[in-house]
């Protein structure tokens, strides 16, 4: 878990890791009104990520503390799981970029001035965001979050396209992100990693809401749209569980998520960088959320991770304690089997 104490730039870079890598990163903004270095001490918080057996950690995650430089009680977290050759570039590159585009989208957006309920706000989205838009049902701040993420998707994969340094026509990465402004959620997810939240239950145990949908091509709705594309969807004959993405007439490249950064190679075969955005308004039940790659979901269930998270011996340590957790089970579960990166972040709100 690294920590990295700096003035906002143009890119967050890494910290310095005391796991020995600097695939997650702490950031604290110190613009923010009521920043203090005693903001370091109060995060409620934890991010650790581990590298598989497939050679490469391909995982980032970023905690940005005091996140939109008001009041200092912002909070933004995101992990990203790389997939194909340059995968690690890519999601190391959206974990840099996507909070400051957020920001810098948002920070335009207000400088508008618009009215929710204006015809002229109605206009603006329709102008602005040439894109899949989700109604307008909620007041304030909530609504202009879903279209600030929204755009900003599809901002930081033409940023992608443009770093002609690499291909990354086969390479790219999954997000699932969460914006906290006070008691609202704003989460957002791109391919199948996912966020829960640990919810106390009468019996003074902790139960896990799933918050977010594991966007996969086995979901029918994402594989018409796939299809309608003239995108092929199937499962290879050794692996008959796990719905691919090909193109149209070539058995290549496989992708096994239905939404994500890069893979532009299927951008024109239903692969979207499109978010799917929800929101959630915090209640005392609500203790905590997790935010993990799949390396995590494909061997613990919501409610282990859950409990995991509740049990460890302090925020600090929780999201270590999941990945370990999660690392025992691959082991025991698939011991022949390569060992997918782990990553995770929890987010405490009132332990």
């Amino acid at each position: 878990m690294g920590i990295c104490i700096s003035k906002v730039s143009s890119e967050i870079h890494n910290a310095d890791s005391i796991h020995g890598h600097e695939n997650a990163v702490i950031f604290f903004d110190n613009r923010a009104q009521n920043f203090t270095h005693q903001s370091l001490l109060n995060l409620k918080a934890s991010v650790y990520s581990r590298e598989g057996s497939k050679c490469l950690n391909q995982d980032s995650a970023i905690i940005y503390q005091c996140f939109g430089a008001g009041e200092g009680d912002g909070v933004f977290a995101g992990v990203f799981d790389g997939h194909g050759p340059n995968g690690h570039v890519v999601s190391e590159f959206v974990r840099n970029r996507l909070p400051l585009i957020l920001l810098d989208r948002k920070e335009a957006f207000d400088k508008l001035g618009l009215d929710l309920n204006d015809d002229v706000y109605e206009s603006f989205r329709e102008k602005t965001f040439d894109t899949e838009l989700v109604p307008v049902d909620l007041d304030g701040d909530s609504q202009k979050w879903k279209d600030v993420i929204t755009s900003s998707f599809k901002v930081m994969d033409k940023e992608i396209k443009l770093q002609h340094q690499l291909d990354f026509s086969c390479s790219g990465t999954t997000a699932v992100v969460t914006i906290r402004q006070g008691e609202d959620l704003i989460i957002a997810n791109l391919g199948d990693s996912r966020a829960v939240l640990g919810t106390s239950t009468d019996k003074n145990g902790i139960k896990a809401v799933q918050l977010t949908t594991d966007l996969k091509p086995s979901i029918p709705s994402e594989a018409d749209r796939i299809r309608s594309c003239n995108g092929r969807v199937l499962a290879l004959k050794n692996e008959p569980h796990i719905q691919r993405v090909w193109l149209p007439h070539e058995d290549a490249p496989g992708l096994a998520m239905s939404r994500s950064f890069g893979d532009f190679l299927l951008k024109d075969h239903g692969i979207i960088a499109v978010p799917d955005v929800t929101y959630h308004r915090l209640t005392p039940k609500d203790q905590f959320m997790v935010l993990a790659t799949d390396g995590v979901w494909d061997v613990l269930s919501n409610d282990e991770v859950a409990s995991i998270a509740w049990e460890a011996k302090s925020e600090e340590g929780a999201a270590r304690a999941v990945v370990e957790a999660a690392m025992g089970a691959w082991k025991r579960k698939f011991p022949h089997a390569k060992m997918d990166d782990c990553t995770a972040i929890c987010l405490f709100f009132g332990k």
